[in-house]
């Protein structure tokens, strides 16, 4: 709640929209614009701010716990990336398209939690979305290993990718890295990370792989040869299906 504070006392027509990302469900939590009006103090405790915030916070945990029980277990617990992430991109293009305003937008994915590889073609869907939007993704992973999605999405947007070697100091990373504008960002330093994991996810069994079979007409990735794919329907025959690298699609994948 500071760093959103601190965003907003940087400039007055600065916005913040929180977006909460459970294992089954996301949801918006608060929008600056629509709460500026509930910043008073709340019966001389917590302003209304940030109790009105914890408590959509605490009822959209309630509400993904309930969506967890009737849903079957996963092998892997992995929030909704991917659904977080376009429903910023919606936000951003719903600001774009109501106003005579020109904002640089940004994201800020906070997140703990691990990939999940059936994610991965909704998040480079929405990662090359924001690539053709130039709307950069910023990435703090607080988990215990780096993220391999938030890696490739700061990397593709010319966002920063930040892993804080001390969660003691998690204000500072943010305050110090992320609160800077993207004018700003040219004068500046900023972290970046020693390589990116270019690894894709197979479009069969949704495991990460680091050689697997494209397919040469939707670039759909699997990890044994198949007659036929999956994704387009195209036959694939001995000079149809290409062996190539993960980090060899990526490079293919922007071009089409």
């Amino acid at each position: 709640m500071a760093f959103v504070n601190s965003i907003l006392l940087l400039n007055q027509l600065n916005q913040v929209v929180v977006i909460a990302s459970g294992y089954n469900t996301c949801d918006y939590i608060y929008d600056s614009s629509s709460d500026a009006s509930q910043l008073g103090p709340e019966n001389g405790k917590m302003p209304s701010l940030y109790s009105n915030l914890l408590q959509k916070l605490e009822d959209f945990m309630i509400k993904d716990e309930k969506l967890g029980k009737d849903q079957s277990q996963r092998a892997i617990k992995s929030s909704l990336l991917s659904g977080s992430m376009s429903m910023a991109l919606c936000y951003i293009q719903r600001v774009f398209r109501s106003g005579p305003f020109h904002p640089q937008p940004r994201i800020l994915c906070l997140q703990g939690s691990p990939d999940g590889p059936e994610q991965y073609v909704a998040v480079m869907n929405a990662i090359f979305s924001a690539q053709r939007s130039m709307v950069p993704i910023d990435s703090c992973y607080v988990g215990a290993h780096n993220s391999a999605f938030l890696q490739q999405a700061s990397y593709i947007t010319g966002g920063v990718y930040v892993k804080p070697q001390h969660l003691d100091g998690l204000f500072q990373y943010l305050t110090t890295v992320f609160a800077t504008d993207l004018h700003s960002r040219s004068f500046i330093q900023l972290p970046r990370p020693a390589g990116v994991d270019f690894r894709a996810s197979c479009f069969c069994h949704k495991t990460t792989i680091d050689m697997g079979y494209i397919c040469s007409v939707c670039l759909s990735i699997f990890c044994n040869h198949h007659k036929k794919c999956s994704t387009c329907g195209s036959v694939f025959g001995q000079a149809q299906s290409d062996t190539s690298s993960a980090s060899d699609l990526k490079r293919k994948a922007p071009e089409t």
